[in-house]
Formats: C-alpha cells, sequence, structure tokens
C-alpha cells in the first residue's frame, strides 16, 4: 500500500509553512513564499484559529479556512495590511504569559524588506549579530514590540515583502543603529 500523493495545495502550504519556520528560526533571513501573503493564511489557519484581519479580500479568505474572525485583542493570529494600524494591533495582541508564552499571537505584516532603517538583530538563531533594514513600519512600532516582548511573552513578527518573508520571533533583540 501507499502514502496518498500530496495535492497541489498540500504542497503549497508545506513550503509556506517551511519558509515560515525557517525565517522565525533563523531571524533576519529572507526566504521565498510560493505566492504571498495568503499563501501564510491557508498555511497557518484553520477552524480552530481565532484571527483578526484588518482587509476585506483578507478576511473572506480567512473565512474559507472556518477560523473564527476576532479584534486583535483575542487574536491567535493578525494580518494587518494597514501601517497606520499596524501599531495599535501589535499593542492590543495577546502577549501569552510566563506560564503560557504559547498563547502569545502572530503578527503577519507587510513590510519593504532591504529598505528603511538598519537594525542589528541579536538572540536565538542569529549567529552573533545579523544586520537587516525594514522599511514601511510606523513610527514607534519597533519600541512598542520592544516593550511587548519580554521572553518568553511576546508577540512573533512575519513580514511579508510580496512573496518574501522574515520572521522576528519574540526571543530576537532589535537595536536601531
Amino acid at each position: 500500500m501507499s502514502a496518498p500523493l500530496p495535492t497541489v495545495e498540500d504542497q503549497r502550504d508545506t513550503a509556506t509553512f517551511e519558509a515560515l519556520m525557517w525565517a522565525m528560526a533563523r531571524p533576519g533571513t529572507i526566504h521565498d513564499l510560493p505566492e504571498g501573503l495568503s499563501d501564510l493564511i491557508l498555511a497557518l489557519v484553520d477552524r480552530e484559529c481565532k484571527v483578526m484581519v484588518d482587509d476585506p479580500a483578507l478576511a473572506r479568505l480567512v473565512a474559507t479556512t472556518g477560523a473564527t474572525l476576532v479584534s486583535a485583542s483575542l487574536a491567535d493570529h493578525a494580518f494587518c495590511l494597514s501601517a497606520d494600524r499596524a501599531l495599535a494591533v501589535l499593542t492590543a495582541l495577546p502577549g501569552g504569559s510566563a506560564l503560557y508564552p504559547d498563547q502569545g499571537a502572530t503578527l503577519v505584516l507587510p513590510a519593504r524588506l532591504g529598505q528603511g532603517p538598519a537594525l542589528r538583530l541579536s538572540g536565538p538563531g542569529v549567529d552573533g549579530t545579523c544586520d537587516v533594514r525594514i522599511g514601511g513600519l510606523p513610527d514607534g512600532f519597533l519600541a512598542a514590540r520592544a516593550a511587548r516582548c519580554r521572553y518568553p511573552e511576546g508577540i512573533e513578527i512575519a513580514f511579508v515583502d510580496g512573496r518574501r518573508v522574515m520572521g522576528l520571533p519574540r526571543s530576537t533583540t532589535v537595536k536601531v543603529l
């Protein structure tokens, strides 16, 4: 008896999950998504998830997964396409607790990778330090993120630029250069 063959959708979801996994495991590295932001929804979200999304088209895609649409304060995952709202969403998301850090949310937002202010990343998964540029973030975003990330508590962030993704786990320290 042979194993069932994966569908095209299975292969896309696996490739997306692996790209995000490696982006989070190696902060500051950029990985390719098969198609883009919608891939992350289809790979991460299922009917057991609570999701905040600020875009009607993405909300329709989330609805196809069976996930529950909620406010940021209740979300497991947040997909924020509006730079104007990103800071408010970040500050409202659950950050988990010392006892249950896994209850911290994941924030996915667009950014311009390779542009913007120079940043130095350090922490688990980073070999010494890693210098990156992330553009398109609202003023005060990185300071608010630092205030929310008191390891093991915090918010995981995935920055998406077209078909590229960079992860910023809660355990990563960010210094603006």
